[in-house]
């Protein structure tokens, strides 16, 4: 199989249009989230997977990769009337990728036929990832049994990627952790997790004498040592410590949870500049690296806030709490350029962050990373009443 660690996020393959930072006045409080743009990109055979504008790329194709994700996404806003579809729709997809013993093929053709690709390690990371969510939570019972039992074949992957190790941890915590699993489910799930543990880093040398600190970490680029189990900051950087603290719970490691939290507390320092959020660009980050740097890409921000929720979800320390909303809100406005990441018109999510403003392809990556991180925000902590104007976000204590 192919990885994908250490390679970039996906980029749409036409120029984007732009805009510059936008101006606003009055209260700013986080959407509903919605999966209309979702539909809007849907085609007869799953959810394309670029746009150009808020229009779908039909000639791009469709992956697994978005599939899995809208799987996951689908069955944790269950309300939304698009939900079932979308969930059923998904499904169909990851069931004709799978190839057996949780490989998975990666790309589907705009008329129907799979490419020539070979296998991903991170699409199946991914649809396991959906599978997982859909397993535990699914409302609707053809998703959820149909799902727990492609579960069950896939979890015998294994990956030597930690990103696609991680995301397949998250999934496998899902059933592990669920009352509603069978217990065959939930055995593969543990063995699944067991595995990924040997995979997923720690990081590196000994906590900083500081612990936790705000946001602005206050340290002059390359002062700070370099705690990061690899050599740069890549993509979805906040998934290597979500998903080691998903398993550290699911299997009840205490030292997996406390490596965990140590990981994200760093990493949360490290892209944190004076309240906000200054994620590390497509081309990656290494120790030093400036601040702000482009493109900024949604996965980025999607993946600090599910680990941040989760951290607060198993510390309730509001430390995490107030990462999370500073995560939640860079798609509002809190970022390196002032411009809001989400196009009100559609409900879509924008593609990117950059100097002049924000790419406005609305991507299925950037629309579920968005929508997913709204359906946060609405279910466990954000305050609808706080003012972007006039309130920073708090930093962690």
């Amino acid at each position: 199989m192919t990885g994908g660690d250490g390679s970039s996020s996906k980029v749409a393959s036409r120029p984007a249009a732009s805009t510059g930072s936008r101006e606003r006045s009055g209260p700013v409080s986080p959407p509903e989230p919605t999966l209309r743009h979702l539909r809007r990109l849907s085609g007869p055979f799953g959810l394309f997977e670029h746009a150009l504008g808020a229009e779908p790329r039909p000639e791009c194709g469709y992956c697994t990769d978005d599939n899995g994700r809208a799987l996951a996404l689908a069955c944790r806003v269950p309300a939304d009337p698009y939900a079932e579809e979308l969930a059923h729709q998904s499904l169909r997809f990851v069931e004709g990728a799978h190839l057996g013993a949780g490989r998975f093929r990666l790309r589907l053709g705009a008329h129907g036929r799979w490419t020539t690709e070979p296998p991903s390690d991170d699409a199946a990371g991914r649809a396991l990832l959906g599978l997982g969510a859909a397993t535990a939570e699914a409302p609707w019972e053809a998703v959820r049994e149909r799902a727990g039992a492609l579960f069950v074949q896939a979890a015998a992957f294994r990956s030597s990627w930690p990103r696609a190790t991680a995301y397949a941890a998250l999934g496998a915590a899902e059933v592990a952790l669920s009352e509603h699993a069978d217990r065959r489910s939930r055995r593969v799930a543990r063995r699944l997790l067991a595995g990924a543990a040997k995979v997923l880093p720690l990081p590196a040398g000994a906590p900083s004498e500081e612990g936790f600190g705000p946001l602005d970490a206050g340290q002059a680029p390359g002062k700070r040592s370099w705690r990061w189990p690899e050599p740069r900051l890549t993509y979805a950087n906040a998934l290597l410590p979500a998903g080691l603290l998903a398993a550290g719970e699911a299997l009840g490691r205490d030292d997996l949870v406390a490596g965990s939290l140590d990981l994200l507390c760093w990493l949360v320092d490290e892209e944190g500049v004076e309240g906000r959020f200054s994620f590390a660009p497509v081309g990656g980050r290494g120790p030093g690296g400036p601040k702000p740097a482009w493109d900024q890409q949604p996965i980025e921000a999607g993946a600090m806030a599910h680990a941040c929720a989760r951290a607060f979800s198993l510390s309730g320390e509001n430390r995490w709490r107030a990462s999370l909303e500073a995560a939640l809100w860079w798609w509002l406005g809190r970022n390196d350029n002032g411009a809001l990441i989400w196009d009100p018109a559609t409900g879509g999510g924008y593609d990117g962050l950059h100097p002049g403003g924000v790419n406005t392809n609305q991507g299925a990556e950037s629309t579920i990373a968005f929508v997913g991180a709204m359906a946060l925000a609405q279910a466990q902590v954000f305050s609808a009443s706080r003012r972007l104007e006039t309130e920073a976000v708090a930093a962690p204590t």
